[in-house]
């Protein structure tokens, strides 16, 4: 199968992968659609270390061609979408309700190998590490069946596979990281593919004010059709005295950041008000620190959240979401913005970088 392979830092290849047949608690899929994130980028220009050779792709959906021993919620034909973080529903995390944390999940993203430290894909005679287990960025994929969700037979798979990383991150943070109840105001910092789907995840619960902060005009464009109601240009205002401009001096009852950088989230908590809520979604570098002042920190009562995953239960979480696209409540039409063959991958990174998209997809 064709499969993209980052060999070595900066190196990005569309080349001839062999792949081995899944094991007990495997499955093969035939891939159907897979979207362009930025993380996956983020390993070829080493911004996430990872070992190398890696097979590209977490966010995809596609059809089961063959079923490991002991799987028993999916069968060969079932239409799936796939989690970059398999959920094993039996370790400490996954007994308190809290499986986006799970600890095989967390092995696996660690090694990018099967939960038994190897391979199902070679380059020749050459193991190859394999994105979360997943390489969505292939024509086929061996996975962890628990890493699969099954969907309904018309579920459309080129939109379905958004619900793999970034359509769960951003709603997800809304209800359950924040459990934002309805009304009041949020801010969102950076609206790419997890910031435009916070925006969505606001809408959905009810948000009165929704404040996109972004530096591409492009995406703040975006963000208006996703539901934001004002929209910053970071670039020619500040966003934090613009915010409180925008919110009666108090500042937003809820901040999200989906940016990952220091300087961004430092402005989310400046500009939360008193008792409100500072989510941080984006993944920023390991070498980063955030400031804050610690007389304020306990006057003001601010929550300061993280938020993995969305933290969300993928067999509960995923099939809801696609209930409400099918309802007509959650945009995933309108976040596929250009589909891409695996080819064009290389030109998929270069358009997400100029935010020409809400979100690209490789359609297989």
């Amino acid at each position: 199968m064709k499969a993209a392979v980052c060999f070595e830092k900066d190196v990005l290849t569309i080349t001839d992968v062999s792949f081995e047949p899944p094991k007990a608690r495997e499955l093969l899929v035939r891939m159907v659609a897979c979207g362009v994130c930025h993380t996956d980028l983020s390993v070829v220009n080493g911004t996430v270390k990872m070992k190398l050779p890696c097979v590209l792709g977490h966010e995809g959906a596609g059809i089961v061609e063959e079923v490991g021993e002991d799987v028993t919620h999916v069968k060969k034909g079932d239409k799936v979408v796939l989690s970059w973080v398999a959920q094993c529903g039996e370790c400490y995390f996954c007994r308190i309700q809290r499986p986006n944390l799970c600890e095989l999940g967390e092995r696996i993203n660690a090694s990018n190998r099967m939960p038994d430290g190897s391979s199902r894909l070679r380059k020749d005679s050459r193991e190859l590490n394999v994105f979360s287990a997943l390489g969505a960025l292939a024509e086929y994929a061996v996975v962890p069946a628990r890493a699969a969700v099954r969907l309904p037979e018309d579920a459309p798979l080129d939109k379905a596979a958004l619900i793999g990383c970034a359509v769960t991150t951003g709603v997800g943070a809304v209800l359950n990281t924040a459990q934002m109840p309805p009304g009041g105001s949020v801010v969102v910092f950076g609206t790419g593919g997890v910031g435009l789907n916070i925006i969505q995840g606001a809408v959905i619960a009810g948000a009165e004010r929704i404040i996109a902060v972004d530096v591409h005009p492009r995406k703040l464009e975006f963000a208006k059709v996703f539901g934001a109601t004002d929209v910053i240009d970071a670039r020619e205002t500040d966003p934090v005295v613009a915010i409180r401009e925008l919110t009666k001096g108090r500042g937003a009852d809820y901040a999200y950041e989906a940016v990952g950088r220091k300087e961004t989230i430092e402005q989310a908590y400046q500009c939360t008000r008193k008792a409100g809520t500072c989510v941080v979604v984006g993944v920023g570098s390991v070498k980063e620190q955030i400031s804050l002042n610690v007389f304020v920190l306990p006057l003001f009562e601010k929550r300061l959240l993280g938020s993995w995953f969305g933290t969300a239960d993928i067999h509960r979480d995923m099939p809801r979401l696609l209930e409400l696209y099918t309802q007509k409540k959650l945009k995933l039409d309108e976040l596929v913005t250009t589909t891409y063959t695996l080819d064009q991958l290389d030109r998929a990174f270069t358009d997400m970088n100029s935010g020409v998209n809400a979100r690209g997809v490789v359609l297989f």
